[in-house]
């Protein structure tokens, strides 16, 4: 009997709480075909609810690929999305590279199979022509619901053929305007307990006449002193307002930012660094 996968829930406690993650998949975006607008958007998503987005992998249409990162996916205790590539067209590999990775079976989704005849039959009355399930068409379109085995569904606003959920990897067509309400929806539904209260919060100033490597070890000593604070270092060499600067800050829990970013600063004293603006996002 082939194992059920499901979404568990996030439980409070002293267990970490997982990274997020998103895979791209698709050879229209490595070819430039297509400029992905997916990244962007799941940072926006994730940070109205508080959340960072920890990585990020664009992967073409290859099977072997596919298989490997989604293999890597499963094992590493992170919530995943992954875009593109569930449809049922030659190219389209994610649904049967899933199970692979997995090591379970395909199978036709009965939810799933009763919202894509749904939509058959509402296409089929706008088109004014009687619906018939055992067309070619009308049967070939029923793959889009064979997911691996155990797997739940995301439902699709847009146009109901559903997204489906192994454990906490979760996929989603390719075309924004269905991934984006579906990775809404997931996250709704079932990581509400992961959204941070008190939001995320950035401090940094603008750093003139300073060196990275000197400042690594005040960096160091921040992090080290201030838990769940994660400090940040963006230099530039020819910024139109700034010129050649280093972005020092802090980002974190709004209150532990504060008492942060108020030790950088004391920090930066000693260097005897000329300070410009000082910047902050939520």
């Amino acid at each position: 009997m082939n194992p059920t996968l499901s979404i568990q829930p996030v439980q409070s406690g002293a267990d970490p709480a997982p990274d997020f993650g998103l895979i791209i998949i698709g050879d229209e975006i490595l070819s430039g075909k297509r400029v992905d607008k997916h990244l962007p958007k799941v940072i926006e998503l994730l940070k109205a609810r508080g959340l960072p987005l920890a990585w990020a992998e664009y992967v073409g249409d290859d099977p072997a690929r596919i298989t490997a990162v989604l293999r890597r996916a499963f094992v590493s205790g992170d919530v995943v999305f992954s875009t593109g590539g569930i449809g049922a067209t030659p190219d389209d590999h994610t649904r049967q590279c899933a199970a692979r990775a997995l090591g379970v079976e395909l199978a036709l989704h009965t939810q799933a199979k009763a919202l894509i005849e749904q939509r058959m039959q509402d296409m089929a009355l706008e088109q004014g022509k009687t619906y018939d399930p055992s067309q070619a068409d009308n049967l070939h379109r029923l793959n889009m619901g064979v997911f691996p085995q155990g797997a739940q569904i995301i439902p699709n606003p847009y146009n109901k053929i559903p997204g489906f959920s192994c454990g906490m990897v979760h996929f989603v067509p390719g075309f924004p305007v269905m991934a984006w309400p579906m990775i809404e929806w997931v996250l709704d539904t079932h990581y509400p307990a992961l959204f941070a209260k008190d939001g995320w919060l950035e401090r940094s100033v603008i750093v003139f006449g300073a060196m990275e490597a000197t400042l690594t070890p005040l960096m160091e000593t921040i992090e080290r002193d201030f838990a769940g604070i994660k400090v940040f270092s963006l230099p530039s060499v020819d910024h139109p307002e700034y010129g050649r600067h280093i972005e020092l800050g802090v980002k974190g829990a709004p209150d532990a930012v504060a008492t942060a970013f108020a030790a950088l600063l004391e920090g930066l004293a000693p260097f005897k660094v000329k300070l410009g603006p000082e910047l902050v996002r939520s």
